[in-house]
């Protein structure tokens, strides 16, 4: 950064130039040391042994100092609250003196406040500092982004006259309008045509993106408010919010705020709720979602304020199908509470629900999907949802100190068709029992039915009729529609059966014209074998269910002692469960004599099993 050709060397004409300032201590400052100084100025404790005759000449705060003291010995005079401190005003003396030195970005906003502090204009002497500093804001700064933004930052301690003197505001509308210049000649100069599309690509870059981070979160404000009225786009503008929060909130993750101090986590949450309101004004779906969970977690470890926090939430429930299972893992903020944040991630899934609610209504005004034998978009998205929040019920089923109220509650909130099969649910319920064997009876049973047994694969419901940790309740459910599954399956397969035959007599009989005869028989056959295998498999399941019948009638006999109360509920799952002979009653008489020399030679076995069950 050099200094202008003839701005930069300022030389009182009517003095010749002294040779470099001569300090005479670290208080006192002697900067004409040829004749001895007749004043003394004293800037922030520190003192300048000076002349009367430049300084009055040149400022006019301080000549009218001298006037109206009025005394012509006046040896001393204290200035206070002064733009840049003792430095600035070292500059500003040198400058009385004729004494040589560089204007630069650096000290150019310090000269131009000091100099409207001493009133150095050109009612007193003609080409003032006031005119030198404007220059070179004008001709050099305003005319660089880069420079614009280094004086910008130079700006920090001079407030309120900086301010007053419209450096900040020409500095941020110079950084404004050389941004919208350098986006219009890179992205002209990245311009490329895509062949096979025929469309215009820009392919470009802003490199002043990252240089916006150096500055205060005040004047960062102040600089975005600006680029968007110059139309700067928004996706640099998404680019910059986000390269602002990754320099400014660097680790806060990784410590709690009060590591910071008091002061040091009031910034943070400046920050954090400014550019959240920055946000706002941004498309909802330009900002990366990652992007938006993780300046949530910050907004959560500051504390920021609910509004903050709110537009976070409903950003990320517009959108929370594109999320993944880690982006909900949310910390808590509470030492005391569950791992995670539970609450925040119910918020966001309300919001969500919100938008399906809305999209529904806007879908059913419009067209109907249904009616095309097409799933509605917001239904994909649910389901895809119910599949995220399985997932997440089985990552927080594990803590301890996770209620079951608001667990219960993060599963009742999704409808019912969001879960095209409950395997996922009863998993993470199963996780949730393991990790709370404490529960009461009462809300296991509260908890268990929530899962809908219909919805269980096969293998979840084998698993479930000997899980010891469920209810009975909710193992007599599971083995009743395994049941009533089976007859299903029976009976769909015993009619496919029947089917298959009438279309081997019809192929047989009239061949199809784009298929060869030989090519369809051959695909028949594949078919039955199918349907035999099928048929195979349904009759081993069969025989498994009447070995367990026998065992829980043979149990039934054992427990009589038990009471009548639980003879008679034995015995009503054993009536329940026995309807299944009507599937096969012409193999009954093999069946029944194999049981009985099953029963014969694993009847020890068989009794501590059943009062295993028992006792669960």
């Amino acid at each position: 950064m050099g200094a202008m050709p003839d701005t930069s060397s300022l030389l009182f004409p009517a003095m010749k130039a002294s040779t470099s300032p001569r300090f005479c201590g670290p208080i006192s400052r002697r900067i004409f040391s040829d004749v001895a100084g007749d004043i003394t100025v004293y800037v922030d404790g520190q003192s300048f042994l000076l002349h009367k005759f430049p300084l009055v000449s040149r400022s006019g705060k301080i000549w009218k100092m001298v006037v109206e003291s009025r005394d012509p010995d006046l040896s001393r005079l204290e200035l206070h609250e002064v733009p840049g401190g003792a430095e600035a005003f070292e500059l500003a003396a040198k400058f009385c003196y004729g004494t040589t030195f560089e204007i630069t970005t650096s000290n150019v906003a310090q000269l131009r406040c000091i100099a409207d502090y001493l009133e150095m204009t050109e009612q007193y002497q003609e080409c003032n500092l006031i005119v030198r500093a404007e220059a070179f804001l004008n001709e050099v700064v305003f005319q660089s982004l880069e420079k614009s933004l280094e004086v910008l930052c130079a700006c920090n301690g001079l407030y309120p006259i900086v301010d007053e003197t419209g450096i900040v505001n020409r500095c941020i509308d110079a950084i404004a309008m050389n941004a919208s210049k350098e986006q219009l000649v890179s992205g002209l100069a990245h311009l490329e045509c895509d062949s096979r599309s025929g469309k215009l690509m820009m392919h470009c870059q802003d490199w002043w993106v990252e240089d916006l981070s150096v500055l205060k979160i005040d004047l960062y404000q102040r600089v975005i408010a600006a680029l968007r009225r110059t139309g700067v786009r928004a996706d640099t503008i998404t680019q910059s919010l986000m390269h602002y929060a990754q320099t400014s909130l660097k680790g806060i993750e990784k410590r709690q705020v009060w590591e910071f101090g008091l002061d040091a986590g009031d910034n943070q949450r400046v920050v954090v709720e400014t550019l959240v309101g920055l946000l706002v004004t941004e498309n909802i779906k330009s900002v990366p979602l990652s992007f938006l969970f993780g300046i949530l977690r910050m907004a959560i470890e500051v504390d920021a304020n609910f509004n903050c926090r709110q537009e976070l939430e409903r950003r990320i429930g517009f959108r929370l199908e594109l999320a993944s299972l880690d982006d909900l893992l949310i910390p808590s903020s509470q030492a005391s509470d569950s791992v995670f944040d539970i609450d925040t991630v119910h918020r966001i899934l309300v919001n969500f629900l919100r938008r399906i609610e809305v999209e529904d209504s806007e879908e059913s005004s419009h067209s109907s999907y249904e009616s095309e034998g097409h799933k509605s978009p917001c239904h994909s998205s649910v389901l895809k949802i119910g599949r995220l929040m399985d997932g997440y019920l089985a990552e927080i089923a594990p803590d301890s100190h996770l209620k079951l109220p608001k667990f219960m509650a993060m599963i009742e909130l999704l409808p019912d068709y969001s879960r095209v099969t409950d395997d996922g649910l009863y998993r993470a319920i199963d996780i949730y029992l393991k990790a709370h064997p404490s529960l009461m009876e009462s809300e296991c049973k509260k908890l268990c039915k929530l899962i809908d047994c219909q919805k269980l694969s096969q293998e979840a419901s084998n698993h479930a009729a000997q899980n010891d940790r469920l209810p009975l309740q909710m193992i007599v459910r599971v083995l009743y529609h395994e049941q009533v599954r089976l007859k299903s399956t029976l009976s769909v397969s015993s009619g496919d059966a029947a089917s298959f035959s009438q279309r081997l007599m019809s192929s047989n009989s009239v061949p199809s014209g784009a298929v060869s005869p030989r090519d369809n028989y051959a695909s028949l056959r594949r078919e039955n074998k199918e349907l035999k295998l099928e048929i195979s498999r349904m009759r081993v399941r069969l025989s498994e269910l009447e070995k367990e019948q026998a065992f829980m009638k043979r149990g039934m006999t054992d427990s009589s002692r038990s009471g009548e109360h639980s003879s008679a509920f034995f015995s009503s799952i054993s009536r329940g469960i026995g309807k299944i002979a009507m599937f096969g009653p012409a193999h009954g008489k093999q069946r029944k004599s194999t049981r009985k020399s099953q029963l014969s030679d694993g009847k020890s076995h068989r009794r501590q099993r059943q009062s295993e069950f028992i006792s669960h």
